[in-house]
């Protein structure tokens, strides 16, 4: 018979047994929830700093945006294919673009390791996600699933169960009077 520090695990104390199991296991997933938020937070700021400064892993110092690289260009212009390829190519290393693409990768990056804004992160991060997909259609290694898309249903998710409160600020950000306001900056 199973036990609990206090003795059998009688008919009286099964409740118990359960509730705390209950409280465990929703502890745990609120955190294990926190922790995938944060390790995409950091995917999506990471791709950021590594694009402004040429941190040397994917994008070289002489590349950086800072001197004067264009964060849209490579990719875009290069690795794209598939049926939107010439769309792809023609906005490749386009002003508009690098602006764009830059401020999401730093505000979906900065929404998600701070725990708020989590519906706008969602709709943007799964926005550029989708679109990044687009771009390699079909995918190298499936016929059309691919890690894009995972993290896009992954992002809108973080938001559905409200990640951004457990390790973050998400309870403290909807309690602004201007985000309370506003639902869909929450």
């Amino acid at each position: 018979m199973a036990t609990i520090a206090h003795g059998p695990l009688h008919a009286s104390n099964r409740s118990d047994a359960a509730a705390l199991a209950g409280t465990t296991t929703a502890t745990a997933t609120r955190y294990l929830f926190a922790g995938l938020r944060l390790a995409l937070g950091w995917v999506f700021l990471w791709a950021f700093l590594d694009k402004t400064f040429g941190l040397g892993h994917e994008t070289a110092e002489k590349a950086a945006w800072i001197n004067g690289g264009h964060p849209t260009e490579g990719f875009l212009a290069h690795a794209a294919k598939g049926p939107f390829q010439g769309v792809y190519n023609d906005i490749a290393g386009q002003a508009w673009a690098d602006w764009l693409f830059m401020i999401g990768l730093l505000g979906i990056g900065l929404a998600l390791i701070l725990g708020i804004g989590m519906r706008i992160a969602a709709a943007t991060g799964a926005l550029l996600l989708v679109l990044m997909w687009t771009a390699v259609l079909p995918p190298e290694n499936n016929v059309f699933m691919d890690d894009h898309l995972i993290y896009a249903g992954l992002i809108v998710a973080l938001a559905l169960v409200g990640a951004g409160d457990t390790a973050g600020l998400g309870r403290w950000w909807r309690k602004l009077p201007f985000v309370r306001n506003n639902g869909w900056l929450w």
